[in-house]
């Protein structure tokens, strides 16, 4: 007999908002990331609405050209410092800890992730990323970082050992401890696991990446995939498909839970919708306009385009210096604009519902704010508008869920759990109510057994 599919939400916390003007808007908190009682409320208020899990993300250093494109990425909390405040104010909700192995050895990695396991009555689970940082990699004495093949290597040995160390810890009773005596090519680990094993046998793992190693690691191990921002609805086709064909390789046939990014700004009408996506690119800083290089850091998806009129005009193939952003575009400009910039028209207008032509008309401002790199795809509408897209990639198996990037905290949490999960529900895509206690439950997944170590 076949099993309905659900589809899963998680939220990406990040104090400030994913947008790169989330900070600046009228209701955000400047210290955000620091004040637990908002990192609390939030929580909770995605608990209510029974979302999968909190996302906790994590950069290893301080990067200036964050300022303009990721601000929010700059500065914030250690994250299972963080996770411990959250499972200690909920009861339900899964809570995602980010734990780069690149810089982290295998015993600390199994030995928090089993505590806050058990802190968390199982709502546990390890965001695995391997971090091609430069910045981080100076704070950690290396002059660079590791190309791909040598931190995947290194990643999944790291895996292999904090598996084999939650199989070695003894349960709550005491019984089942025993050493795993790891010798591998990175690592000599004896064990067993000083802390008790997790309720969830195996703390539930996610992964994220493009490359083919990371596909390989996800489709093998993970138990949810993120997937970065597609361009396209065939690229976006192909990444699910591929994820879900590797993983039947395994034996894993739906076992791996993907889950794109999804920025969506909704309001009670499709036109107040839009006019807080403007609100929102209005308070966007440009960069210098004398810093003229063609891509910098966006965080933790690589390079974007410099958040100003020089890097527009560029990306466009039309000269925008000169132009006030709130003026209108006229027609041909815009029909003079580069392939890329085509592009990019279309998604100002599929936001915006700004035209070259007719009542509503594409400004400057709209091609100025095209620039920066999206960190997830984007939709801007009424709660049925944005319900509909959820509903289309579930259904036409571009995803099976999404990690919600809210723009600002905490307006657009409460606008999506007040307006768009209600009409989820009424659609019956999405559950009412938890089906257990820990993050496994809410996947469909049983608790791991124990493996011999």
């Amino acid at each position: 007999m076949s099993v309905q599919r659900t589809l899963h939400l998680g939220l990406m916390f990040w104090a400030t908002g994913t947008h790169a003007a989330g900070w600046r808007h009228p209701d955000a908190q400047a210290d955000a990331a620091y004040d637990i009682e908002l990192l609390q409320e939030v929580s909770r208020a995605v608990e209510r609405a029974k979302f999968d899990f909190v996302f906790l993300g994590d950069r290893l250093a301080i990067d200036p050209a964050l300022q303009y494109s990721n601000p929010a990425q700059i500065s914030r909390l250690e994250p299972f410092t963080t996770a411990a405040a959250i499972a200690a104010a909920t009861t339900h909700i899964g809570i995602v800890v980010t734990a780069n192995p690149t810089y982290s050895d295998p015993y600390g990695i199994a030995r928090l992730l089993a505590s806050l396991d058990q802190l968390s009555g199982g709502r546990a689970a390890w965001n695995l990323v391997t971090g091609a940082d430069s910045a981080a990699a100076l704070n950690f004495g290396r002059e660079a970082y590791w190309d791909t093949e040598k931190r995947y290597d290194w990643a999944e040995e790291t895996l292999q050992v904090v598996r084999a160390l939650w199989d070695s810890a003894p349960d709550l009773d005491g019984t089942g401890g025993r050493p795993i005596h790891h010798r591998g090519a990175y690592f000599s680990v004896d064990g067993p696991l000083d802390v008790c094993r997790p309720p969830q046998g195996q703390v539930v793992l996610l992964n994220a990446g493009t490359s083919d190693r990371s596909r390989a690691l996800g489709a093998r191990e993970a138990d949810m995939v993120f997937a970065g921002p597609q361009p396209t609805l065939a690229a976006r086709r192909e990444f699910y498909a591929d994820i879900q064909t590797r993983a039947a390789r395994y034996g894993r046939v739906d076992h791996v839970t993907v889950l794109p990014g999804l920025t969506p700004i909704v309001a009670p009408t499709t036109e107040e919708a839009v006019a807080r996506y403007d609100q929102l690119n209005s308070l966007l800083m440009l960069a210098p306009e004398e810093e003229v290089g063609e891509l910098v850091r966006a965080g933790g998806i690589g390079e974007g385009y410099r958040h100003n009129r020089t890097s527009a005009s560029r990306l466009f193939g039309v000269d925008l210096r000169r132009y006030d952003l709130a003026a209108e575009v006229p027609a041909e400009t815009l029909a003079a604009v580069s392939e890329e910039g085509r592009r990019r028209l279309a998604e100002i207008t599929r936001l915006t519902r700004r035209t070259a032509n007719g009542p509503n008309r594409i400004t400057y401002g709209d091609l100025v704010h095209a620039t920066p790199t999206q960190l997830a795809h984007t939709v801007v509408g009424n709660p049925y508008e944005v319900a509909d897209v959820i509903q289309e990639w579930f259904e036409e198996r571009l995803a099976d869920g999404f990690n919600i990037y809210p723009s600002q905290v905490p307006g657009s949490v409460t606008d999506f759990v007040e307006l768009v999960v209600p009409e989820l529900q009424r659609r019956g895509i999405f559950r009412k109510d938890y089906p257990g206690t820990t993050l496994r439950d809410h996947l469909g997944l049983p608790v791991s057994p124990r493996r011999s170590v």
